[in-house]
């Protein structure tokens, strides 16, 4: 149940990484395993002191200083935008991207700019934070985009006649949606970054242990996690094991040149046929660069 392994070991001493949403869970696993390559990493976090916290403990552990927090909030595009003027001033490369971050099931909440919060969150920040990151990811190619998305993509379609669920609201779909909008996002990113030695992938990181699953009712149960916490280690991966296939994605030598794809349990895997739908991909990044400004 835990999954595939990551067990190359690589040194990645002098590559520059941002993992957004990375102060706990498969966030902060991966930038512990980061650091203990030997990378800089920029952890791009909405919550300052947990943030803070997690930072020095992941230097503590790794002895690796160049370990900093900057501070992102994905629900805001002011602070997308703000995190970039920073980082740009800072770096002048960027070798891997991870867009890590994510919000799940949350009740109907929408962003600063009014977009429902799990399309806004989990599509829409990272798509402008990306697209303001491109000059330097081609400037340091060869250089690789992980796009952290969900098998539970496969139960998702694009509603383009109410993307931002206004007609009506249902938390499922909502997240069904945001993670199917990742994979299309890959897949079309994948095709105008041709030629660039830039990559793009997607993956699922499993069903893991994290605070992803706060917004789930039967979880914040206590009569419910009394009963099921002694098998939770058998249902879920740790936060460990979880990350494993985005240090694949993002460190694995093999995959150099390989783009557009979809790993779960450090493999490639088939996706949904809505999310190789090249029409939806195309039409929602049109969408998407109108929703944030990106162009």
């Amino acid at each position: 149940m835990q999954g595939g392994k990551f067990e190359k070991q690589t040194d990645e001493t002098g590559k520059v990484v941002i993992v957004t949403g990375s102060n706990t869970g498969i966030g902060k696993e991966t930038v512990l395993e980061l650091a203990r390559r030997g990378a800089t990493v920029y952890m791009a976090c909405r919550d300052k002191s947990r943030a803070e916290q997690a930072r020095l403990e992941v230097i503590r552990e790794t002895k690796n200083q160049n370990i900093f927090f900057r501070e992102l909030d994905l629900a805001s595009l002011d602070s997308v935008r703000k995190f970039i003027d920073g980082f740009k001033k800072e770096q002048s490369k960027l070798d891997i991207l991870i867009n890590n971050a994510g919000i799940m099931l949350c009740p109907h909440m929408l962003t600063k700019e009014g977009f429902e919060m799990q399309l806004g969150v989990n599509h829409m920040g990272h798509f402008l934070l990306t697209n303001l990151l491109l000059d330097l990811l081609k400037k340091s190619s060869p250089s690789r985009i992980v796009n952290v998305s969900a098998l539970a993509h496969v139960d998702g379609s694009i509603n383009f006649d109410d993307l931002n669920s206004e007609k009506s609201y249902s938390p499922r779909k909502a997240y069904g949606q945001s993670k199917l909008a990742n994979i299309l996002f890959t897949r079309e990113l994948a095709k105008r970054l041709e030629g660039t030695n830039v990559t793009v992938n997607a993956l699922h990181p499993g069903v893991v242990e994290t605070e992803l699953s706060r917004h789930v009712p039967i979880f914040n149960n206590p009569i419910f996690g009394f009963l099921i916490s002694p098998l939770i280690w058998l249902i879920f991966k740790t936060p460990k094991n979880g990350a494993q296939t985005t240090l694949y994605a993002a460190l694995d030598p093999d995959l150099n040149g390989v783009t557009g794809l979809y790993f779960s349990d450090c493999k490639p895997k088939e996706v949904s046929a809505a999310a190789k739908d090249a029409n939806s991909a195309k039409r929602l990044w049109e969408e998407s660069e109108k929703w944030t400004k990106a162009k």
